[in-house]
């Protein structure tokens, strides 16, 4: 069979070669490259033999190149700084597809956008795209998502992300103005309804309920975004149940306050779950953001 073009001398002996050739001494180049002279030797004698051409006329002052090793040197050298190019090239590129995540309208908004500025200081050659859906149930498959509450499967790679806090809350001029002092207030107030696909999402009765309150509760706007509710409330346009942790910016900006002292401990947390097969890089990603939500 003839010999295939890829069917190169070993890269010890090339490495060998070039080094030596590079220094025109056999003693430096064993230096460089942390053996002794005479492996250099032995190699050099293979690659001449392999390739039928002397590559250094030895003297007793030492070598010099020949015509073939001069235009192997040459060559050796231009494929070095291809390859040092290529190295270089991959590395300033993003190690693998962008991890993808599915998360709500509020939770991106919210909480994880924010921290992924924070996460591309340490990551920065990690892409993310975001999945954003307010209807749980997608079919639409990505590395991680997160979800509030659990996700029914005993098996799945899932982390807490955080528990909550749920508290009653409205801008800082409603509350100034609407004269609210126990949970019975809550029949005469116009209150934000967050009509939410997912039921897992504690509601006004549910709230109030928590607190004893069985009482009438105000009418007032439906919603079904729970960031769209957030942003009627910082509007005047009623009272809206906040999950304080995933709202914090908005309350220490001070664009909600709490118009009662009443406060209901969530009864589900928000979960990280990783597809079977994530790559290493999504899990990363998950790790990065559990820590970061302790």
């Amino acid at each position: 069979m003839g010999r295939r073009p890829y069917d190169l001398p070993s890269l010890s002996a090339l490495t060998a070669f070039e080094a030596a050739a590079r220094h025109v001494s056999f003693k430096r180049a064993a230096a460089e490259l942390n053996v002794t002279p005479a492996a250099v030797s032995h190699q050099i004698k293979a690659l001449e033999a392999e390739l039928d051409r002397v590559l250094f006329q030895r003297n007793p002052r030492g070598v010099e190149l020949t015509e073939a090793g001069a235009v192997l040197l040459v060559a050796l050298q231009r494929g070095f700084e291809q390859m040092s190019d290529g190295i270089a090239q991959i590395r300033l590129q993003p190690d693998a597809e962008a991890v993808s995540i599915q998360v709500t309208t509020a939770m991106s908004s919210l909480w994880l956008t924010p921290r992924l500025s924070q996460f591309w200081k340490v990551h920065g050659n990690i892409p993310v795209s975001q999945n954003v859906t307010d209807t749980p149930g997608t079919s639409v498959r990505t590395d991680l998502s997160i979800v509030y509450g659990d996700v029914g499967d005993e098996a799945a790679d899932q982390r807490l992300l955080f528990k909550d806090r749920i508290s009653a809350m409205a801008s800082p001029a409603f509350a100034a103005t609407a004269d609210i002092r126990g949970l019975d207030d809550l029949a005469r107030l116009p209150l934000i309804h967050l009509s939410a696909a997912n039921r897992s999402w504690t509601g006004w009765n549910g709230w109030a309920g928590a607190l004893g309150y069985d009482g009438r509760l105000g009418g007032g706007l439906q919603v079904n975004n729970y960031f769209t509710a957030l942003q009627a409330a910082c509007d005047g346009m009623g009272v809206v149940l906040v999950w304080e942790r995933l709202t914090r910016g908005m309350i220490e900006s001070g664009k909600l306050v709490r118009v009662l002292p009443d406060v209901v401990e969530a009864p589900l947390g928000y979960r990280i779950v990783a597809r079977r097969g994530a790559p290493a890089r999504a899990l990363r990603l998950r790790d990065w953001l559990v820590a970061s939500a302790g």
